[in-house]
């Protein structure tokens, strides 16, 4: 049960991501859409910088994560949905420590940040994104196989 709960929270997040914007341009004549919208900006803003230059943007709203948010989030969210279903019983990371197989995710967003702090330039948000996603997954994966261990 643990695991399907963290696994469901991952997936809510991340549907909450795009949901706030598109609640977000709508807001203006609903008070129940400003509401709907107010909590994932509100948590966004304690988790994230919020950049609107380093920002998607859907509805003409900025989503209340950055793109490397993003794509971390909607990493996890496909990992929980991957470890919920039928596939989970082919051990992706089998062989591999959790923290070896975090450090290998967590290679794309490092060169991200090492490009930038290196050159000054910004990478686009689709590679902050993509950069991002295998270390979401990663991160999901390996807390829902370690609830997995301590239930069974």
């Amino acid at each position: 049960m643990p695991r399907r709960l963290l696994g469901g929270a991952a997936i809510g997040w991340a549907l909450m991501i795009p949901t706030a914007a598109l609640a977000a341009g709508r807001a203006s004549g609903a008070p129940a859409f400003g509401m709907l919208a107010a909590l994932p900006y509100a948590i966004g803003a304690v988790i994230c910088h919020q950049q609107a230059a380093r920002s998607f943007a859907l509805w003409s709203q900025q989503l209340p994560v950055c793109a490397r948010c993003t794509g971390i989030y909607v990493g996890a969210a496909i990992a929980a949905l991957v470890s919920m279903s039928r596939l989970a019983a082919m051990n992706v990371v089998q062989g591999f420590s959790a923290a070896k197989t975090i450090a290998v995710a967590a290679l794309p967003t490092l060169a991200t940040l090492a490009y930038e702090w290196s050159t000054s330039a910004t990478p686009s948000n689709i590679v902050r994104a993509i950069a991002g996603f295998p270390l979401g997954a990663a991160v999901a994966w390996v807390i829902l196989a370690a609830v997995d261990d301590q239930v069974n």
